[in-house]
């Protein structure tokens, strides 16, 4: 029998920590690798994506949808490149996942070889927490270890970067019990951590003394949905959600204001505007101006890592612990408040919210209002479905126009807001959960840049899940709306047709084309229909609606600057200038005015 390769005990390591599945590309700076992938046999599943940013994607929504480590590899020079925008999707939104890199031969690094790039440089910021280039078969062990401990035990990204002549060396399982070597372990079990009970006691104390209690809630508070239940019950609270805090709640609950931020709700706006405590659990939600002013509400936070406490507001009291185990022991010292004021005004207010929606929803507008078409697949989301939004204007309906339910799982790129990543998110899903309705919402701008090549994954693979329904839902409108909007609103300019614009394309056809099911909606009245027959497919389908870019994503509050701004760029060219003031008079013609103001 040969004896093992560095590559092979890379993928054996990788076993022993529970690792099946890796995401990636090959190119001939890791052939060790992939040789050792294919020796392995059923042991791994390759998951081989078009391209290596969508393999880090994956990587991260597998983190995301599982807990666990995701693994994504990657060639050297070009391909290592690539990875960089979807690990730092991973890094911004705080989940593990480590990237193994090939490298050029050792022997070649320092003479300006064909693709040889100074990678540990390159990914010293991303991985700012553990990045490291092996030099000898010895250091594999400890370098795959500490790459996969350190990520779990962070939530954050790391890197390990193998030359290719290394890869096909004999392996060291045992490194020598000598000076100057390390000898480390597999295993990574997460500690609960929980604040000492004084600090509970401060805690509950503010809490208590609160009279209109706001909660906040992100993705650090996924695995704490009865907890917060029941503190929201207990103090009467309202709850709002950051978009990665999505399905910690489900929407059906009458204390639930929706999103928060500029894709948010009215309600999560008078929430906050109107609170005088604030209870944030496991979130950095970063816009400072949809939280409380300074000043006016008292704060205690939750959050499992240190240095995100007391960042967003000035709070009171700061506990640092996992959310769920922290709630359970916070819940004995908070008191059973009896005025009911307060709850009463936010569930009136999130009642009257669902009717404004579905109002805006089912406004007319050229040819189909972007909103009614996420209106119409809430009713219709199979239980236990996962979801996944692309940046954009998809995100705008997405936060608001959909009821969640219980046991759905849903997902964005948060921190880093990339475009992109709402369809090898939702191919992760599958691949994570085979037996589970996956959706993909993204605009077609987010499509044309990587989408339909991310189409030809689906091909490759969809035929082994168990439950083979992928839909991926493009919004056709031409147009890379969310940015014009933001071009219109935030600076005053009239759309710029040379930078906005985009070229049709047919998604619809172009899945039948490939062997999917293709389905095209340009009559709002067929849109029900249409998504019936996508949740009924016997294979993935792509959905493409003509959609109409001029229905205006509002926000929760407009400032005066924003209504100046607008008007200005209506009244300084803008292409859209009529189609604009028509769906917005359209949008416009029912719009909660917030009865209460900020104290």
């Amino acid at each position: 029998m040969s004896k093992q390769l560095v590559g092979d005990f890379l993928i054996q390591r990788l076993g022993e920590w529970g690792v099946k599945r890796i995401f990636g590309y090959s190119g001939d700076g890791s052939n060790g690798i992939m040789g050792a992938l294919n020796r392995a046999g059923n042991q791994f599943e390759f998951v081989q994506a078009r391209h290596e940013e969508m393999a880090a994607f994956m990587a991260c929504a597998h983190a995301k949808f599982t807990g666990e480590v995701g693994v994504c590899t990657a060639t050297s020079g070009p391909g290592a490149i690539h990875l960089l925008n979807g690990l730092y999707d991973a890094k911004k939104d705080h989940q593990p996942v480590v990237a193994i890199v090939g490298q050029q031969a050792r022997a070649a690094l320092g003479g300006e070889y064909q693709q040889e790039v100074d990678l540990v440089s390159l990914f010293k910021d991303v991985a700012h927490e553990y990045v490291h280039m092996a030099t000898s078969p010895s250091q594999i062990r400890h370098l795959i270890d500490r790459a996969i401990r350190i990520a779990l035990a962070e939530r954050t990204v790391t890197v390990i970067i193998i030359p290719n002549d290394l890869q096909s060396q004999p392996a060291v399982e045992k490194p020598a019990h000598a000076h100057g070597t390390v000898h480390s372990g597999v295993g990574y079990s997460r500690p609960r951590t929980v604040p000492h009970d004084n600090d509970l006691r401060q805690a509950a104390q503010v809490l208590n003394e609160g009279k209109r209690v706001a909660i906040l809630v992100g993705a650090g508070a996924l695995n704490a949905t009865d907890e917060i239940i029941q503190v929201a019950e207990t103090l009467g609270a309202g709850v709002a959600k950051a978009l990665l805090g999505r399905a910690v709640l489900p929407d059906d609950l009458p204390f639930v204001t929706g999103s928060i931020g500029l894709l948010g709700t009215n309600p999560s706006w008078e929430l906050m505007a109107n609170c005088d405590t604030l209870l944030m659990i496991g979130s950095s939600f970063p816009y400072s101006e949809f939280l409380p002013e300074e000043g006016q509400a008292r704060g205690v936070q939750i959050d499992i890592d240190g240095r995100q406490v007391s960042m967003r507001y000035p709070m009171e009291v700061n506990l640092i612990g996992d959310s769920a185990a922290t709630l359970q022991a916070l819940l004995p010292y908070l008191e059973y408040k009896n005025d009911c004021g307060w709850r009463e005004g936010i569930e009136k207010s999130v009642a009257q919210w669902w009717e404004v929606l579905e109002e805006r929803a089912m406004a007319a507008a050229e040819p189909i209002n972007p909103q009614r078409v996420f209106w119409e697949l809430s009713p219709r989301l199979p239980d236990n479905c996962i979801l996944t939004s692309d940046s954009g204007s998809a995100a705008n309906w997405y936060a608001r126009d959909l009821k969640l339910r219980r046991g759905m799982m849903a997902s964005l790129s948060g921190g880093l807001a990339t475009m992109g990543n709402g369809v090898p998110y939702a191919i992760a899903a599958k691949f994570a959960y085979p037996e589970r309705v996956a959706i993909a919402l993204v605009g077609d701008g987010a499509m044309q840049m990587n989408g339909n090549s991310e189409l030809m994954t689906i091909v490759k693979y969809w035929q082994q899940w168990a439950d083979p329904r992928l839909i991926v839902m493009v919004l056709n409108n031409r147009d890379l709306n969310q940015v014009t909007w933001e071009m219109r609103v935030m600076e005053g300019d009239p759309k710029y047709e040379a930078s906005q614009n985009l070229p049709d394309f047919p998604y619809a056809e172009y899945a039948e084309l490939i062997g999917l099911k293709g389905i095209k909606v340009s009559d709002p009245e067929a849109l029900a229909i249409a998504w019936e027959q996508a949740l009924s497919a016997d294979r993935p389908v792509v959905l493409e609606v003509l959609t109409d870019p001029d229905v205006p994503p509002i926000p929760p509050h407009i400032k005066r600057e924003q209504a100046k701004a607008y008007m200005s760029a209506l009244l300084h060219g803008d292409p859209d200038a009529l189609g604009i003031i028509k769906a917005s008079f359209r949008q416009f013609s029912r719009q909660i005015t917030p009865k209460l103001h900020r104290h």
